[in-house]
């Protein structure tokens, strides 16, 4: 399977979706920069994590609007799988590609460290090699990932299973609506949440719970 990463000023993170990919696909994404106006033949479009153009404005506000956005949102609606991690899920919510916001974190604290997730729904093409209800652990980065919805949104992602993993066991970061962590368009082939599973893929890493999302989407069992 052939993905791509979406890389701006800012995004620290791609390093790390580098490596998670080349590891689990065995073969290498293509690198994209944020100017590029058409994406090459892939599978699989990534927007890592990090902190685009400062986080000014809002986070993700600028990256959502840079050339190469629109040729990610030509993908998506062409079918093609898509996946944004932190700033990358921020980026994905300004794009207009996923519905509601991200908010500073309730604390008003930037927050770094492991959560646990629940697996809501597995009957996804991104979280098929979970169980529906496994707890995994996964770390967070973030400042701003407080997910807000109005209630009418809220009712429509929560009824129609967009939820693919919430925060467990009191461990919400952030203070987001319903302990959401991650959602999906949709479609189905849009999927954007704050935790990073790409650092949590291998036993040296302390575990390897992250690995089964890019298992599911690679399509390689584990």
């Amino acid at each position: 399977m052939k993905s791509a990463i979406i890389q701006l000023p800012g995004l620290n993170r791609d390093r790390d979706m580098i490596a998670a990919l080349t590891k689990i696909s065995g073969h290498a994404p293509h690198l994209v920069w944020q100017t590029e106006t058409a994406l090459p033949d892939v599978d699989l479009v990534v927007i890592p994590g990090g902190f685009s153009y400062g986080d000014y404005l809002r986070c993700g506000a600028i990256g959502a609007r840079m050339p190469v956005m629109r040729a990610v949102a030509e993908k998506a609606a062409q079918g093609v799988m898509v996946m944004g991690v932190c700033n990358g899920f921020q980026i994905l919510l300004e794009a207009g590609l996923l519905p509601g916001a991200l908010m500073r974190n309730a604390s008003l604290k930037f927050v770094c460290r492991e959560v646990k997730l629940r697996v809501e729904n597995a009957n996804t093409a991104f979280t098929r090699f979970y169980q529906p209800g496994q707890i995994i652990r996964c770390p967070v980065a973030h400042h701003d990932g407080n997910y807000f919805a109005d209630e009418a949104v809220l009712k429509r992602i929560e009824g129609e299973g967009q939820v693919l993993f919430r925060y467990a066991e009191g461990t919400n970061p952030n203070g987001s609506m319903n302990d959401i962590a991650g959602i999906v368009s949709e479609s189905g082939n849009v999927l954007g949440l704050m935790p990073h599973p790409e650092n949590l893929i291998e036993t040296a890493h302390g575990g390897d719970d992250g690995r089964a999302l890019f298992e599911s989407v690679l399509g390689k069992a584990a």
